[in-house]
């Protein structure tokens, strides 16, 4: 049985501050949690290993990285998983819910930012060649001399 750790907390809110702590209203995390399960009844017949989290605490997981911009490890540390299984549920709930179109989530595109033909940016880098300071000989004995003496 997956662990619920931050939802009853956050469910005993009025529905107001619910809305405020989560970002969507309560029914609409409902309906986010419903497809969640569905997805892992889904996948669970096909057999593969326990979550860690319930799916409420998934959902709530997800949301609160985009609601408040919070890193993978400062989730990890309040849902009680490593910061990598933090990233790993975040981008699988994402993509559950991404899939689910009465949700409106735009898939997320990770391109290059468009050059524009008539605005090109030059970088222009001097690499003459300078002559490197070196300490001046003096008339005082060198090390090696130095060294010579000694022995």
């Amino acid at each position: 049985m997956a662990k619920t750790i931050k939802y009853y907390k956050v469910n005993k809110l009025t529905n107001e501050d619910f809305r405020r702590v989560v970002g969507v209203e309560r029914e609409t995390f409902k309906e986010m949690v419903k497809v969640v399960r569905r997805y892992y009844r889904q996948k669970k017949s096909k057999g593969g290993t326990n979550r860690s989290l319930s799916a409420n605490d998934e959902t709530l997981m997800m949301l609160e990285y985009y609601r408040e911009y919070r890193t993978f490890k400062h989730l990890g540390v309040d849902y009680e998983v490593s910061e990598s299984t933090a990233h790993y549920i975040v981008t699988k709930i994402e993509k559950i819910l991404i899939n689910e179109p009465r949700f409106h989530l735009k898939k997320l595109k990770y391109t290059e930012p468009k050059e524009d033909a008539n605005n090109i940016e030059v970088t222009v880098v001097d690499v003459t060649e300078s002559q490197c300071e070196r300490p001046k000989k003096s008339k005082n004995i060198t090390t090696q001399e130095k060294r010579k003496k000694q022995s």
